[in-house]
């Protein structure tokens, strides 16, 4: 008998086979999301801990629960404005109640098995709410960068930048905040032009320590953070702000909430599949695992969460293999925001202003609407539109108005109905209709029918029509009536 060439690894490795590997990604993606934590709170109008607070859940308590091993959650950029406007509109004390409510939404769709239906949501849909989020924010966090006050509306942000600009040209301390946080952008765009060891440290990150270290060195006029402390920062929402869960306003923004966080977490969850081959998502249960994430987040009054895909591809690609990386580096935002928070009071605004408008460029699909204009200019539509709407509107009517263009579009391509009409100039004349007839593609079939001879017999055959809705029937008993009244021979119908 041979000895084993391979022996058994010892106890240790076989219990965390892949600790070394998980360990190093942790760092990495905490790395990528300190910076964009942070950001993300401040952009939203709340104080910077809670950002880390809800990065801090998001590892900890939704990255060790089942659906999506590699996916990272935390605070997202893609509901940034909804959480501006939220705040704006009902205050920091009811923001947590909505999160708190829209995480229960999440563990009952979960627990229905409704996870699965959201991938049914239109591509072009989510793309153009994406495409709205990022001009939203780059047009908000411009006046950030200027150190000015952004107008409320999307709209208006956009409306308002050449008063803006105008403005800032005539300020030496606004030019100079401009300046850092175009700094900022330049580092993150050229970062992954620059040799691989220096892309170690991962970008975002760079791009605020240079722009801290050079405003501390040349003691620049820049606003910083503002730092509560965690313990402060943290205020679970009280008997008055979970009473206004009742005012129709509220519920709609947390069904907002609701549906928009869980259609970015899925979808997000799809795509990460694609970057590895390892254990398939499983939506429903990651649909829970994000709804117990938003359900504590609410009640610790934080932001609410989503999988974030710029956080999850970078824990991919450091060579993470199981959950362990992702809470691990939950552990380590916590230890940062226990034991560092003085460290925010360094970081410029207009260095976090840069970076959510890098990330808001990347929001906005240019490549995907390239392809759908050449090959479906009708989801191009789609998106252009749901785009627009959420910029001249608001977020959760802008992505309603864009689902409900997909639906219709749907419909009037699923209505598709072919009518031949076969005239041998003497005897009846004979009509085939097939397809589907439905109410869309009702004056079409009418403006056929009623161009017939009004002298002469009709044979409508309708055993070809996959469907025929109650608007088409009616529509085609009646014009039966009335091409008889005037003496003509009967219609005769051929039954579906």
């Amino acid at each position: 008998m041979t000895d084993n060439p391979h022996p058994p690894p010892p106890a240790r490795a076989s219990r965390f086979p892949y600790l070394k590997q998980d360990f190093a990604a942790s760092l990495v993606v905490f790395l990528v999301a300190l910076p964009l934590c942070v950001g993300v709170a401040v952009a939203s109008g709340v104080p910077a801990e809670l950002g880390l607070v809800t990065g801090i859940v998001g590892g900890i308590v939704t990255g060790l629960m089942r659906g999506s091993s590699l996916q990272v959650s935390g605070p997202a950029a893609g509901l940034t404005v909804l959480v501006f406007e939220a705040v704006q509109e009902f205050g920091l004390a009811v923001l947590g109640a909505i999160v708190l409510v829209a995480g229960a939404l999440q563990l009952l769709m979960g627990a229905l098995k409704l996870g699965r239906w959201f991938r049914a949501i239109s591509v072009s849909v989510v793309e153009g709410m994406l495409a709205g989020i990022g001009l939203v924010i780059i047009a908000g966090q411009l006046y950030a960068a200027a150190g000015l006050t952004a107008p409320a509306s999307g709209l208006d942000k956009l409306l308002g930048l050449p008063g803006a600009a105008a403005d800032a040209l005539g300020s030496s301390t606004a030019l100079i905040s401009l300046a850092v946080g175009a700094g900022t952008i330049s580092v993150l765009v050229l970062w992954k032009h620059l040799p691989a060891r220096v892309r170690a440290v991962p970008g975002a990150l760079a791009a605020v320590l240079l722009a801290t270290l050079i405003t501390q060195v040349f003691d620049l006029p820049v606003a910083t953070v503002e730092v509560k402390g965690l313990l402060d920062a943290i205020q679970p929402p009280g008997a008055d702000a979970l009473a206004q869960l009742a005012t129709p306003a509220v519920l709609g923004t947390v069904l907002a909430f609701t549906l928009i966080a869980s259609a970015e977490s899925l979808f997000s969850a799809a795509a990460v599949d694609r970057l590895h081959d390892g254990p398939r998502t499983q939506y429903d249960k990651e649909l829970m695992a994000q709804g117990a994430g938003n359900a504590v987040c609410g009640a610790l009054g934080a932001l609410p969460m989503t999988a974030v895909i710029v956080r999850s591809s970078a824990n991919v690609q450091a060579g993470a293999k199981t959950k362990a990386s992702r809470v691990l580096h939950g552990v380590w935002l916590l230890l940062f925001a226990a034991l560092l928070p003085a460290a925010l009071a360094l970081i410029p605004l207009p260095a976090l202003a840069g970076i959510l408008v890098h990330a808001g460029w990347k929001l906005i699909p240019f490549r995907q609407l390239g392809r759908l204009r050449r090959t479906h200019p009708g989801e191009a539509l789609i998106l252009v539109v749901t785009a627009v709407s959420i910029v001249a509107v608001n977020m959760f009517e802008g992505v309603l108005i864009g689902l409900a263009l997909s639906v219709a579009k749907t419909a009037w391509e699923a209505s598709h109905v072919r009518l031949e009409v076969i005239d041998k100039g003497a005897g009846p004349v004979q009509v085939y209709l097939s397809g589907n007839a439905t109410f869309l593609r009702l004056p079409k079939i009418l403006d056929s029918l009623e161009a017939l001879p009004q002298d002469r017999p009709v044979e409508l055959d309708l055993s070809g029509l996959h469907h025929l809705d109650h608007a088409c029937r009616t529509a085609l008993e009646n014009w039966a009536e009335r091409h008889s009244a005037a003496g003509t021979e009967p219609v005769k119908v051929t039954a579906q």
